[in-house]
């Protein structure tokens, strides 16, 4: 890549706890990618507007409230009606392992749950934005 890896963190939904994100924003930043983190309860459209505007490579959405198999699938969806579908979709936050498996196919690219070092995530970003 000619550029640093533009990496969107945003907060869906109700959801107020925005220290997980803050953290991921900040190990992010510190790998040497560029973050744009859109603050707290964002609905999926101005995550996704957000997205194509910052020209990113990655949306990276923490959530805690419960409401991750609808908000999550949604940022996919929207993305994908506006040709971003080459954006890489990651979610993290409390989400139940038995939530993954169908974030995952609804298009989530892979889901970060609680305890997960940052660096995994970051090793992560890297190898997969540069196989989209």
């Amino acid at each position: 890549m000619d550029r640093p890896i533009r990496v969107l963190v945003a907060k869906p939904g109700l959801d107020g706890h925005d220290r997980g994100a803050k953290v991921i924003a900040r190990a992010l930043r510190d790998a040497g990618m560029e973050v744009i983190y859109t603050g707290l309860r964002q609905t999926p459209e101005q995550i996704v507007s957000a997205a194509i505007q910052e020209d990113v490579n990655v949306v990276a959405m923490s959530i805690l409230s419960g409401a991750h198999n609808t908000l999550l699938p949604k940022v996919v969806e929207l993305l994908n009606a506006e040709g971003a579908d080459d954006v890489l979709v990651v979610g993290g936050g409390v989400i139940p392992d038995d939530d993954i498996p169908f974030l995952k196919e609804k298009g989530i690219a892979e889901v970060f749950t609680p305890g997960t070092p940052t660096q995994v995530t970051i090793d992560y970003i890297r190898d997969n934005v540069a196989n989209k």
